[in-house]
């Protein structure tokens, strides 16, 4: 039995199959994943698990070189959007229209759906490497 790091079987292993510039998603609950995309559906109830809890677990085991997130984060969730900052410190970023962020999220290699119910709880990260 694993004892560390992210147990869920599906996410640890496509974890690990990420390659450089590989793109992941962490959505809240009600983020449309577009079709094709392979979903980890860690949702259980309203809530859990948050999105600050599912992106340190990701990121335990993820190298990260870049991030996007939604313009609108600005208003409507300013301490979830200084919460990834305050994780992903001098990583470079970008944002965009929301409705640019789900179209881009087709481009993601796998997406992490969570019970996140705040407005705008969305990022997508680029995988980096660790040399």
């Amino acid at each position: 039995m694993k004892k560390t790091g992210i147990l869920n079987a599906d996410l640890s292993y496509l974890v690990a199959g990420l390659g450089h510039k590989d793109l992941v998603m962490i959505g809240d609950a009600g983020m449309p994943i577009p079709e094709g995309v392979t979903i980890v559906d860690m949702a259980l109830v309203p809530g859990i698990p948050t999105f600050k809890q599912t992106l340190d677990a990701l990121l335990t085991e993820m190298e990260v070189e870049y991030y996007f997130l939604a313009d609108e984060m600005d208003d409507k969730n300013p301490q979830l959007k200084a919460y990834v900052g305050e994780k992903l410190p001098g990583i470079e970023h970008e944002s965009m229209p929301h409705d640019a962020l789900k179209d881009f999220s087709a481009q993601v290699k796998f997406a992490i759906r969570t019970g996140e119910f705040s407005p705008y709880a969305n990022v997508i990260l680029r995988a980096g490497v660790v040399f």
